[in-house]
């Protein structure tokens, strides 16, 4: 469904929306529909059927070597995967209710934080979003009691101007000295300026090192008690240093955009749950994190975010457009700070899609992959020790996975020269696995979605294809909102040799890793 037109309709629909997400979520049978039971149940019995009474094609002599590689990266990958689903279950049912009691413990003792601060950065937002965002985070301070300062970030009087009326008209009973509102209109251009901008507007005004600041999006809503949740695990834990929540989608734009984010979230809870038993995170979220004041009052953590930067062999130096969140990771990591991920507090996301919705998924994943891939090296380069071995493990095998991932489509065509059968028997596995993979998933949704099994290999596909592209093109960037900014494009002379050998590297790699594949199968002969 696309957005309403007018600003009335896309409230009303938004606060729709919004109740039915708050409502109680349904746990294991109870959040499936009997005729989705019995989809998924005839599905898994004529996919087993096929695979076991079609001639079976992995098991030929001339195709055997293929099936022996294809097993086993499917045991190492799968492998893999489980070991995040179990350790997310030991999290989840383990981990998590003892520190959410002892959360709910100093809390109900009547410890705060000292000051609370919220940098927020919003720019040419809806105004029905703006206006919630804004909303319940006033409801939640007025309740809490705890003293706050909002630092909102523009790019323009537009956004301002809305915000203002809508305090002026609802939170006429919040005392000054309990919420305190700072507009700091940027003076150049980007999201990262806008945050450091903030930063030193904290810093100017006094902060505390064990004071806590959030940073958010301006179309990050805050859901049910999600102050109390978070930040009660800082008195809890001392070693605290950051923290990242929960998120759901809220989608105006194609159906199956709809799915697919709310697919991608549930892998992101449960990939969250799995890497918080090392005491860190691959993300601290840019859509809503906590931290210890202690970081922002360093110069080197702000300058990180106003300046990051890599030096690449090929593009030289070149400065991240996104991707504030992976800096901010990034500098946490580097001093061994603890991070944990709070499952219980959610905040949801308002995705309006007006472009295409391939276009916008191959944008984000350009997005996404570039941050990961820029920051990754710089991350394992930490080693280790630093890192912890099971996080670092995470980051090494990211870059491994967009290759691995390739592996099997490519094998599956190319043996399909030999028997084009065998290609049948691939797509028959291929999709028996997703339905198995999806059933864990559903764990971590709150409905279920029978077209996750196919938009989970798309998923895959597409990820791993943007991330080969993006690890020789690391300096091009772009990113719709805020402008629609980009970089990396450049021109002149050296921007045009740049370009040709980051693409005749990228066509090195990918011909390389076919016909390595091809000689193995036979598809081309020997040279030797």
């Amino acid at each position: 469904m696309h957005a309403p037109d007018t600003e009335y309709a896309f409230d009303k629909d938004l606060a729709a929306r919004l109740r039915t997400l708050q409502r109680p979520a349904r746990h294991g049978l109870a959040k499936w529909r009997p005729s989705q039971l019995i989809l998924v149940a005839m599905l898994l019995l004529a996919l087993g059927w096929l695979l076991t009474h079609t001639q079976n094609r992995f098991f030929q002599p001339d195709t055997l070597h293929v099936t022996l590689v294809l097993g086993t990266l499917g045991l190492w990958r799968f492998g893999w995967w489980f070991s995040h689903a179990i350790r997310a279950e030991i999290y989840r049912r383990g981990r998590w209710p003892k520190l959410r009691a002892q959360a709910d413990g100093v809390w109900a003792t009547g410890w705060r934080p000292r000051r609370l601060h919220i940098q927020m950065t919003t720019y040419f937002e809806e105004p029905s979003i703006t206006k919630r965002v804004i909303g319940a985070m006033l409801a939640q301070i007025r309740r809490e009691r705890i003293p706050t300062t909002i630092y909102i970030g523009t790019g323009s009087a537009y956004d301002e101007q809305i915000i203002r009326d809508f305090v002026e008209t609802y939170a006429q009973d919040i005392p000054d000295d309990l919420a305190e509102l700072v507009f700091l209109r940027q003076n150049q251009p980007g999201k990262r300026m806008a945050i450091g901008m903030i930063l030193r507007a904290i810093n100017r005004n006094g902060v505390d090192p064990d004071d806590l600041v959030i940073f958010m999006d301006g179309d990050a809503l805050f859901g049910n008690d999600v102050l109390q949740k978070t930040l009660s695990i800082f008195g809890a834990d001392p070693d605290l240093q950051a923290l990242t929540t929960d998120e759901e989608v809220i989608c105006y734009g194609p159906k199956w955009i709809a799915a697919w984010l709310n697919m991608r979230f549930a892998q992101r809870r449960l990939a969250m749950q799995s890497h918080a038993m090392s005491g860190k995170v691959l993300t601290l979220t840019g859509r809503m994190s906590v931290f210890r004041a202690q970081h922002i009052r360093s110069e080197r953590f702000i300058r990180t975010i106003e300046a990051d930067h890599l030096d690449h062999w090929l593009w030289g130096r070149f400065r991240f457009l996104s991707g504030d969140d992976k800096s901010t990771w990034y500098h946490l990591l580097s001093c061994g700070a603890k991070m944990t991920y709070v499952p219980d507090a959610t905040v949801y996301t308002i995705e309006v899609i007006k472009e295409n919705g391939l276009e916008r998924m191959v944008q984000n994943f350009r997005r996404w992959s570039g941050n990961m891939l820029r920051n990754g090296t710089r991350a394992i380069a930490l080693g280790p020790r630093q890192v912890t071995p099971f996080i670092w493990w995470c980051l090494v095998d990211q870059r491994l996975a967009m290759w691995t991932m390739m592996v099997s489509p490519t094998l599956a065509l190319l043996a399909a020269l030999f028997d084009p059968l065998y290609l049948w028997s691939c797509l028959i596995w291929v999709l028996f696995s997703r339905v198995i993979l999806c059933v864990f998933l559903y764990t971590y949704s709150r409905n279920v979605d029978l077209s996750w099994p196919f938009i989970l290999y798309l998923n895959q596909v597409i990820n791993a294809s943007v991330k080969i592209f993006m690890i020789f093109h690391l300096s091009k960037q772009k990113w719709s909102n805020r402008g629609n900014q980009s970089a990396g494009g450049g021109e002149g002379w050296v921007a045009r040799v740049q370009n040709t050998t980051a693409k005749l590297q990228l066509t090195v790699a990918v011909s390389g890793f076919v016909t390595l594949l091809a000689l193995y199968i036979g598809a081309l002969p020997a040279p030797f």
